[in-house]
């Protein structure tokens, strides 16, 4: 009897290892797919939680005592100095020569152009 494997030990034997790195392989990609379904609710759930943007914002001056312009909610260029406000306090920064913002144009959705 010879020591050596026959070739259908070896074809055998091969399957057996193809087969085991096939199954560690699946069970990683089950991982990462766990992980990124996990994610996912979570950014969904945050989403959800994340309360909506201010309707009005004011922005301060560097002192942080002066107000520098009154802005939509939802203009593009607020500053980084801003403060959520009302609609109230909006309308009663532009009636007190606050500047509107020229670009989101507060003052026109407040209905105080002249």
């Amino acid at each position: 009897m010879s020591d050596t494997p026959s070739r259908l030990e070896l074809l055998q034997f091969t399957r057996r290892v193809v087969e085991q790195q096939a199954r560690a392989s699946l069970r990683q990609l089950d991982r990462w797919i766990a992980d990124e379904e996990r994610r996912e609710a979570e950014r969904r759930h945050a989403e959800e939680r994340r309360p909506p943007p201010p309707e009005w914002l004011i922005e301060r001056g560097l002192d942080r005592s002066s107000l520098v312009a009154v802005h939509t909610g939802d203009c593009w260029d607020p500053g980084k100095r801003q403060m959520p406000a009302t609609r109230e306090q909006a309308r009663d920064a532009i009636r007190q020569q606050v500047p509107a913002c020229s670009k989101c144009r507060p003052d026109t959705r407040l209905g105080l152009l002249e």
